[in-house]
């Protein structure tokens, strides 16, 4: 896996320069915020992955083989930034990926945005959010995920990077401060 460690300029110096960039992360760090702000400032066609591919209308999962073709169709397009994290399309998605953007945020933090979230959007869809699917309050497992992320899933994706996406630059955000300040320098960057 390449971890990049550049300085803040350089880093937005490489994502303003990405015509196609992953945001990934736990549940509440902010993917989808910062793919809509990037997307925005870049020009790039935003896609959230809950609304376009894995969710129907009444919070059904969408079959995995369909759900893997739209994937396809769409990382084949030329310029996009797409948020989310399932690992399991990374085969599909790295190695068409310019540059992987992941925040990993304290764990206490992403269940607060949860519950943010909910506390303002309950009973609505949200804009990137599949049609039919109102936010609902979080269920024990969900919270679980949220919780045990780093232990559990973030070495799934560690792996799952390697594998796929071993000469892709990677840019670790640790916090909103930090999420704001690439915003900042990629704006300036233009």
């Amino acid at each position: 896996m390449l971890h990049v460690l550049l300085t803040g300029a350089q880093a937005a110096a490489v994502i303003s320069g990405a015509n196609r960039i992953c945001v990934i992360g736990c549940s509440g760090s902010g993917k989808t915020t910062l793919a809509r702000a990037l997307g925005e400032r870049l020009s790039l066609p935003h896609m959230s992955m809950d609304k376009a591919f894995f969710w129907l209308p009444g919070w059904k999962k969408r079959d995995r083989a369909e759900e893997r073709a739209l994937i396809a169709q769409a990382v084949a397009t030329e310029r996009w930034i797409m948020d989310g994290t399932g690992s399991s399309s990374f085969d599909l998605r790295l190695p068409r990926t310019d540059v992987v953007l992941w925040l990993r945020l304290p764990r206490w933090l992403c269940l607060l945005s949860v519950f943010r979230r909910v506390a303002g959007s309950h009973g609505r869809v949200r804009r990137d959010m599949a049609p039919g699917c109102p936010e609902r309050f979080p269920d024990r497992e969900f919270l679980s995920y949220i919780w045990n992320f780093e232990t559990r899933v973030a070495l799934l994706i560690e792996r799952d990077m390697a594998t796929y996406g071993l000469n892709v630059p990677i840019f670790t955000l640790k916090s909103r401060r930090e999420v704001a300040r690439l915003l900042d320098l990629v704006s300036a960057a233009d």
